[in-house]
């Protein structure tokens, strides 16, 4: 090998090197899951785990929200499937409502994970098509979740015990 070739793989690995480190400041993963997930999909190869996805949804429609929760963070480590991260904040908003007060813990946590899938989505739209859903668009849950949030003067009416969850 001669010395210029040495030191055309020494750039190369450079640059490689050099662009991976870009990529983990700007994508900042928490985990190594979402590291080889996050570059899994850089290169279209990465997919849920389908079977722990599908108990999740099982889950989910008993309403069994922290166990769905469970499986489907199982189904998508790496955090990068728009679809089941929706699922995860609608978990946490079903979770977190309540007749006389919402739990403003559950809603934060929906909110981040509708956002994140909201990110995921082609366009930024994400719409889910299931029939056991009375949301059905990730900008729909987004607001629910943030109206949640909010602390307003029609909190304190009483009439708010009737209204139906979502």
């Amino acid at each position: 090998m001669g010395d210029r070739s040495v030191r055309g793989l020494g750039l190369v690995l450079a640059i490689c090197y050099a662009t991976f480190i870009v990529w983990l400041y700007i994508t900042q993963p928490q985990t190594i899951a979402e590291v080889t997930g996050g570059l899994s999909s850089g290169v279209g190869a990465y997919r849920i785990d389908q079977q722990a996805f599908d108990d999740g949804l099982a889950l989910f429609r008993q309403e069994q929200y922290a166990a769905s929760r469970a499986a489907f963070e199982r189904a998508d480590p790496a955090r990068r499937d728009a679809r089941t991260q929706f699922y995860i904040a609608y978990s946490y908003y079903r979770s977190g409502w309540g007749r006389f007060y919402s739990d403003d813990e559950h809603f934060r946590l929906g909110l981040e994970s509708v956002e994140r899938a909201i990110a995921l989505a082609p366009n930024g739209r994400l719409v889910v098509e299931d029939s056991g859903n009375y949301i059905h668009n990730a900008d729909e849950l987004r607001a629910e979740l943030a109206a949640g949030l909010r602390s307003e003067p029609a909190d304190l009416n009483p009439l708010r015990v009737f209204r139906q969850r979502k």
